[in-house]
């Protein structure tokens, strides 16, 4: 049996790498590090089929290293520390360090991941780890301080394109099959950026046809072929990105039934529930906001339902955060507040608090001004008096834009009655 069509075409070089160029290009971070011959442990993080595993083989052959890889699925501690210690035992002095690969560590545990932390430190292992999650949330703090962040982007319709024209003019089986690309959109919208979803989808497309006839794709075949086998072209379970980005939607769009739905196909897949558990919490910091508060309460209670509880109960829990969340009001201008204020602090650098501002624990910060004239607001009616809290040079920033739903207008008009004309929009 031959091999899938996205292995046999996978790059062995940076010159066939395609997409990533801002890592990969000529001159980009990543490729003057293997140039170089030498790299620091890192971790890329990015969608499903953007190249992660390819760019970590890519690396190891280039170098000449070895080249050690672990399933965060599959592996123990013990696999852990067995690979460590041949890394050591193989090594030569002066020889750059092994790379160890792990894909998906995400899933790796705080143990696993507390047991790579000497070997990462002492340079006996190179780490690269690939992860389709949020590092921050997923790898301790200690080792993804020692390790450099990589966001790897979903591939660009050139990209696909191009990926398109390589595998029906290169590959040893599809070449021999006469494949006109007449229509690609189809293709494209199906992959999501997803190279190995796209070649998936091509062979799927070009199996269904005749063997020893041309073949001539259009977006209606595609259709009709992915409608006929709805999984097929996503072999590795990988609609999980659509299927979650569904679930959110639902709830900004207020359709508990819509929510319920796709949390039943995240379930019904195996998701992890605290997958979906944080996806809430993010959604009623997101989306319900200040029009309603409790909603940030309840998703969080869920999610801490689900570490004490467990499945199959908890989804329970989560089924009643996602229809509350559904049909909460829906606002979004915290979300708003934070980016605009980003914005400001990277257009503006760092602005000096103002004196009356600064705490002023010593003589001389006293001396010197600090925390003079500062008001407090507690001695003044209703525990407010005006006074300036912005930098100097930013005294009529206005960041946070209340939004009119029933609970954020008490918020707003409370802003209006203490400031006045600043918050009268």
């Amino acid at each position: 049996m031959s091999q899938p069509l996205a292995e046999r075409l996978r790059p062995r070089t940076l010159d066939d790498y395609i997409g990533q160029r801002h890592l990969v290009g000529e001159g980009a971070v990543l490729r003057r590090m293997i140039d170089s011959g030498r790299i620091s442990s890192f971790i890329l993080w990015g969608p499903p089929g953007v190249g992660k595993t390819t760019l970590a083989q890519i690396i190891a052959h280039r170098l000449e290293t070895p080249f050690y890889t672990l399933s965060a699925v599959t592996s123990g501690v013990k696999d852990v520390r067995d690979v460590i210690e041949k890394a050591q035992k193989g090594r030569f002095f002066n020889e750059a360090s092994p790379i160890l690969f792990i894909d998906e560590i995400h899933r790796f545990s705080k143990s696993q991941q507390d047991s790579l932390l000497g070997a990462v430190e002492r340079g006996i292992v190179t780490l690269i780890g690939a992860t389709t999650e949020n590092p921050s949330f997923e790898v301790i703090r200690p080792l993804l301080s020692r390790c450099q962040l990589y966001v790897l982007k979903p591939l660009e319709k050139d990209d696909l394109l191009q990926l398109l024209h390589r595998a029906i003019t290169t590959d040893i089986i599809l070449k021999e099959r006469q494949i006109e690309l007449k229509e690609t959109d189809a293709m494209l919208r199906y992959s999501g950026g997803d190279a190995r979803k796209l070649l998936n989808i091509l062979e799927l497309v070009v199996e269904s046809e005749p063997d020893g006839q041309p073949v001539t794709i259009t977006d209606e075949m595609v259709v009709t072929r992915l409608q006929q086998n709805p999984l097929a072209y996503d072999k590795d379970g990988e609609m999980h990105y659509d299927i979650i980005s569904a679930f959110i939607k639902s709830i900004r769009g207020s359709d508990p039934d819509a929510a319920l739905y796709w949390m039943a196909r995240m379930i019904e897949g195996g998701e992890d529930p605290q997958f979906i558990a944080r996806r809430l919490v993010i959604s009623a910091s997101e989306d319900i906001g200040l029009a309603n508060p409790n909603a940030l309460l309840l998703a969080n209670a869920a999610f801490d339902t689900v570490m004490k509880i467990g499945w199959p109960e908890a989804r329970i829990a989560l089924a009643e955060a996602a229809v509350y969340l559904a049909t909460s009001p829906k606002s979004n201008s915290a979300y708003l507040g934070i980016d605009a204020a980003l914005s400001l602090v990277r257009q503006t650098g760092n602005q000096p608090v103002p004196l009356h501002l600064r705490n002023a624990p010593t003589q001389l910060m006293k001396q010197l001004g600090y925390s003079d004239g500062y008001l407090y607001p507690h001695d003044y009616p209703g525990h407010f008096t005006t006074q300036q809290y912005m930098p100097d040079a930013l005294t009529n920033e206005r960041l946070w834009h209340g939004q009119h739903n029933p609970s954020e207008e008490k918020l707003y008009q409370r802003m209006v009655s203490y400031w006045g004309k600043r918050y009268e929009e």
